[in-house]
């Protein structure tokens, strides 16, 4: 092998400036003097082609133009681990100085020599390392572990570990560099394009204590991921995002403790493919964003029953994928823990114009829900949310079979399946009368008159006042009316509302931004007003 390349340089990693890349042939080329490394850069556009040179094929790549040749010395090669950290926290021998490592003093004319100074400074060295318990050597070029058990002498109190975009070619280094670090608890290994084990391979206890793992653009499979999950026994968080994972299969034995899984940005072929993981007994978190879903279906549970899939799943993420039937929606609801959702930027978001009728639709079909989009549900926005879901779909309830007495109410299975909840909501709240049905059009009108008494419950000197107000009147336009209407001094205005339905209880209209019928006030309602 030529100076200054490796004698295991092929498949090796590289970088040559800022970029990076793989060692796919170590040798020469026709018509030139010396050796070239052949590379297969991760940006295409780096190369310059396909590994044909002149009509020789020296190596293969993924893309036409992925690949040129090098000279060895532009290549970088990397470094081992602790001679990174030591240059990312400075503690290499070029800062011995700060250590007061000079072996000589001059006294007059007299020189004095120190001796053992530089093992002061290796001892000074030696502590400082012994005190990291966090550290970053992202971008550092680390490629190999270096000296076997000189890690875990150097930096014994180390628990997390950030090794993202280095130059580490392979899953044993990973064990190489981790099983001299006894309490690792946090690993980023991300975009380090790397070769996994793909059988069965000696269980290393290098991660016995692992609790989160990033494994973000490495190139890895969900095969070589359920390899590798064995040497994972306590592992509560995976991240393995935009790794061109498209199949699951069932981790049986493996991933028993995992409460959070990140699979954004792999095109999964189906949503069916979810329930080959589906009996993670503890996974309460699952990050599916940008995964080309179309639609989620649990065949277990009918409709208004508890799937038994996903039994610990409280927060789901789906956003930014191709969900575009409301039936998947409605499926959520079968997930018996789930208390969180995000599902921005999917189709079925743009069936309905108004935004607000949107969130409360999905507020209304899933029961449990507690978050949408990041965004607190309070009660009395789900408590309106279903109030106008039980009106709006009220008349096609009628026409479909349903009836106010029980011994009639027969809705057919074409309705159920596309409003699962709706006998739900009607046990919760009684059947809709006919005086307040209405259909889709009122959602949209913004002017509609709400009648509304108005009582001063600590002024008994202010006799109420009726005031009609438009339904799309905000609290905050409100109060502003009321401050005129009352001669109010400046005081922060608190305003809540009772209704017959309610059983004497009050509800606080307790968000300014929001308009009179998010609150599901209707005509008759007394709105009260305290400073």
């Amino acid at each position: 092998m030529a100076a200054g390349v490796p004698p295991d340089a092929l498949g090796r990693r590289v970088s040559c400036g800022t970029d990076y890349g793989t060692v796919r042939y170590v040798g020469s080329v026709s018509r030139t003097a010396g050796i070239w490394l052949g590379v297969e850069w991760d940006d295409p556009q780096r190369g310059k082609h396909d590994g044909i040179y002149e009509g020789t094929q020296y190596f293969k790549c993924r893309h036409p133009k992925g690949g040129s040749f090098i000279r060895p010395n532009k290549a970088n090669f990397g470094v081992d681990f602790l001679t990174a950290v030591k240059d990312r926290y400075g503690l290499n021998d070029k800062q011995d100085v700060q250590y007061g490592t000079g072996n000589t003093v001059v006294f007059g004319t007299k020189t004095v020599e120190f001796v053992g100074m530089d093992s002061v400074a290796e001892q000074q060295r030696q502590v400082q390392l012994n005190k990291l318990v966090d550290i970053s050597v992202r971008e550092c070029a680390v490629s190999h572990a270096g000296q076997e058990e000189e890690i875990s002498r150097t930096c014994a109190n180390m628990r997390h570990i950030n090794l993202s975009k280095n130059l580490i070619s392979s899953w044993e280094t990973v064990i190489a560099i981790a099983s001299q670090v006894q309490n690792l608890e946090t690993l980023n290994v991300s975009e380090n394009k790397m070769r996994f084990p793909s059988t069965s391979t000696f269980l290393s206890s290098a991660f016995s204590n692992l609790k989160v793992l990033a494994l973000n653009q490495t190139e890895i499979t969900w095969t070589e991921v359920l390899l590798c999950a064995e040497g994972w026994p306590v592992l509560e968080e995976l991240y393995i995002s935009s790794n061109n994972i498209t199949v699951l299969k069932r981790p049986d034995n493996v991933l028993q403790t995992l409460k959070l899984l990140d699979l954004s940005d792999n095109q999964l072929l189906d949503g069916n493919q979810l329930h080959l993981i589906a009996q993670l007994p503890r996974l309460e978190q699952l990050i599916l964003r940008n995964t080309g879903i179309s639609s989620i279906y649990f065949p277990d549970a009918g409709f208004g029953c508890k799937t038994e899939m996903f039994p610990s799943l409280k927060r789901l993420a789906i956003n930014d994928n191709k969900i575009s039937q409301w039936s998947s929606i409605n499926e959520l609801d079968k997930l018996p823990s789930l208390r969180a959702l995000q599902c921005n930027n999917n189709p079925f978001m743009d069936t309905e114009k108004n935004p607000e009728t949107l969130i409360q639709l999905i507020i209304a079909k899933i029961s449990q829900l507690e978050v949408l989009n990041n965004c607190e549900i309070l009660p009395a926005e789900r408590r309106g949310a279903e109030l106008d879901y039980r009106k709006i779909f009220g008349k096609d309830w009628l026409e479909a079979g349903g009836h106010w007495n029980p011994e009639k109410n027969k809705p057919s299975e074409e309705f159920l399946a596309a409003h699962p909840r709706y006998p739900a909501l009607c046990l919760k709240y009684g059947a809709p009368e006919e005086g307040e049905l209405k259909g889709r059009q009122p959602l949209t009108l913004k002017n509609q008159l709400l009648t509304l008494t108005i009582k001063c419950p600590e002024k008994p000197e202010q006799k109420p006042v009726e005031k009609k107000l438009p339904e799309s009147m905000t609290i905050q336009k409100v109060k502003g009316l009321l401050y005129r209407l009352f001669k109010i001094p400046g005081s922060e205005l608190k305003l809540s509302y009772e209704s017959s339905k309610l059983e004497g209880k009050e509800v606080e209209l307790d968000n300014d931004l929001k308009p009179l019928q998010f609150y599901s006030i209707e005509s008759g309602d007394c709105v009260l007003v305290r400073w």
